[in-house]
């Protein structure tokens, strides 16, 4: 990856290009940034930069790595041998960690580097299995590290989501950041950086990415994917940012849709307090994998936090399609703020027992007979 590829970020690329050439570079950075931003992609660029063979200065037009040295060839295939990788998987095997994956996440990084945890676990069949970085996944990075690297000036260790870790991992990347090993470059991106250990923020030097601009975004989708103007600035204003967003809409994939189609039908449901029908809503939201059941919950609470923002007379703010702004302004009509605060705080609950594994049709259940009184009431 190189950083002449990633849209906009100019600011974020020239502070990493002038820490490479200066010296300066921290032994770990933390590249935290929203999700579908350019985090992860700009943690590629640095990665392929620091191991070049005839990098570009910075403050120079083509400050870049070259792109044709061994190093970046191997860089951008991802196959360099002091590339390291470590990312989310969801168990399906006891002991198995990020190496058995491998083939599969370059496979899914190459394609496009603005990725989500989702669309990672739908690609590994992860089905309802949460994704995780677990006790074993520590032990592997503390083997791959001990080792002198092979060709580059620097071993790299790029963790993908290191709030995934568990108490174990963390504490075991806690002492090795503490006393890192020899030129080695760690390079952790996160969406959520409120997750991670107090003490493993303290120990790296945090890199802001900001989120797209609808710009940028409609910039990269007329690029990459040939959209005209009108299409590619509807679907930037609908991302809202996040580009891995923008390039699921572009391609007409209906996950949003469905995600509207099937709330909107609960919410009816609720209103009409049609309780075999809840039933059986609770029994099809079971059936879902877990992340899809997450991303529904989700979905759930933004689209509340919408219809609180129109209640309030801010419509203004808001970014949707025209099912869901129709949706909007009808469905607000029954409910008041107080009605509201509950549902999000039943909901936020709800993805918080969902997160620890309770069973996801009592939960659902449970929710829906709360809203089915709450509502009309």
């Amino acid at each position: 990856m190189l950083f002449n590829e990633i849209i906009g970020q100019e600011e974020t690329k020239q502070m990493l290009l002038r820490a490479v050439q200066t010296n300066h570079l921290a032994h770990a950075l933390l590249f935290d940034g929203p999700m579908g931003g350019a985090n992860l992609a700009l943690a590629m660029a640095l990665a392929q930069y620091v191991n070049c063979e005839d990098k570009q200065q910075a403050g120079t037009p083509d400050a870049d790595a070259c792109g044709r040295c061994a190093s970046c060839v191997k860089m951008q295939k991802l196959v360099h041998p002091d590339l390291h990788m470590v990312f989310p998987v969801a168990n399906l095997a006891k002991g198995k960690t990020s190496e058995a994956y491998l083939t599969d996440w370059r496979k899914f990084l190459l394609e496009q580097p603005y990725r989500t945890l989702p669309e990672w676990l739908e690609t590994v069949g992860a089905d309802n299995k949460q994704g995780n970085i677990s006790a074993e996944e520590a032990r592997s990075i503390l083997q791959k590290l001990s080792l002198k690297s092979y060709e580059g000036n620097y071993k790299i260790m790029l963790i993908w989501l290191p709030e995934l870790m568990n108490v174990t991992s963390a504490n075991a990347l806690l002492k090795v950041l503490e006393e890192p090993p020899a030129q080695t470059l760690f390079l952790l991106v996160t969406n959520q950086s409120d997750k991670l250990l107090i003490t493993i923020l303290s120990r790296t030097q945090r890199v802001a990415v900001r989120a797209f601009t609808d710009e940028e975004v409609a910039t990269y989708l007329r690029q990459h994917l040939n959209l005209d103007e009108t299409t590619a600035r509807r679907v930037a204003y609908l991302a809202d940012g996040n580009l891995a967003e923008a390039l699921n809409l572009s391609k007409q994939e209906t996950h949003s849709t469905d995600q509207h189609t099937w709330f909107a039908d609960w919410m009816r449901t609720c209103y009409r307090q049609d309780l075999i029908a809840l039933v059986k809503q609770a029994d099809q939201f079971d059936s879902f994998s877990k992340e899809k059941q997450k991303g529904l919950l989700d979905y759930s609470i933004r689209l509340y936090r919408d219809l609180f923002l129109w209640q309030q007379g801010a419509g203004a703010l808001l970014r949707l399609p025209d099912d869901e702004m129709a949706f909007v302004k009808n469905f607000v009509k029954v409910l008041t703020v107080e009605h509201i605060e509950r549902i999000v705080s039943d909901l936020n609950e709800a993805a918080y027992h969902l997160e620890r594994n309770a069973r996801a049709k009592m939960i659902m259940l449970d929710m829906s007979l709360t809203f089915s009184r709450l509502i009309r009431m």
